[in-house]
């Protein structure tokens, strides 16, 4: 049965393009969909984390508590995920009036995984800034324009919950420790993460 959004809860969310094709075209393309993410997702949802590659993206976000969330969503749960439709038809919308295309971008239906516990987040965390490495766009994740690693490490103004990212991790050091890729693959939990982008 498909996972439902609830509020108050953290989900780990990720798309591919429609048989695996580029979703990104060309480098503005990052920065437009990341503000549609601001326009369609912040009303609802804080953003913890991020990355998006030319095919698929990852974000693990928490659904706003109830008394946070829009009236109209706050009546009907199932209907949380509108916001979300809503950015990738206005993403896609824009691409094929950008690049002459029809049809489907991304998949279907996108991805959602309630994430229950601290060691899980700190892992999905990690995952999701170094799946770069894993898909081969950069030998060193740390240089990945398109993710919030840096961003979580600067102290430049962010939408992002920096502060609450490094408290999953105590500090900022250990945060950048937590980004060894062998030591979350030597992980059990990794696994289960890992298959999500097979």
């Amino acid at each position: 049965m498909p996972e439902i959004f609830e509020p108050g809860y953290f989900f780990h969310v990720y798309n591919r393009g429609n048989n695996k094709e580029n979703i990104f075209i060309e480098e503005k393309n990052y920065s437009f969909f990341l503000e549609l993410v601001s326009r369609h997702l912040l009303p609802i949802s804080e953003i913890y984390c991020y990355c998006l590659m030319k095919n698929h993206f990852h974000f693990l976000l928490r659904i706003k508590d109830y008394e946070e969330l829009p009236d109209d969503l706050v009546k009907d749960k199932n209907r949380i995920y509108q916001p979300f439709s809503n950015l990738f038809n206005a993403y896609t919308k824009a691409i094929n009036k950008a690049y002459n295309r029809t049809g489907s971008l991304f998949q279907e239906h996108f991805h959602k995984i309630r994430v229950n516990d601290l060691a899980f987040l700190q892992h999905l965390v990690a995952y999701i800034h170094l799946n770069p490495v894993k898909h081969g766009f950069v030998e060193d994740f740390r240089n990945y324009y398109h993710s919030s690693y840096q961003s979580i490490l600067s102290s430049s103004p962010t939408k992002l919950k920096r502060n609450e990212v490094i408290e999953f991790f105590d500090d900022k050091s250990n945060f950048v420790f937590w980004h060894d890729f062998k030591k979350i693959r030597s992980d059990g939990i990794i696994g289960e993460i890992d298959k999500i982008d097979e």
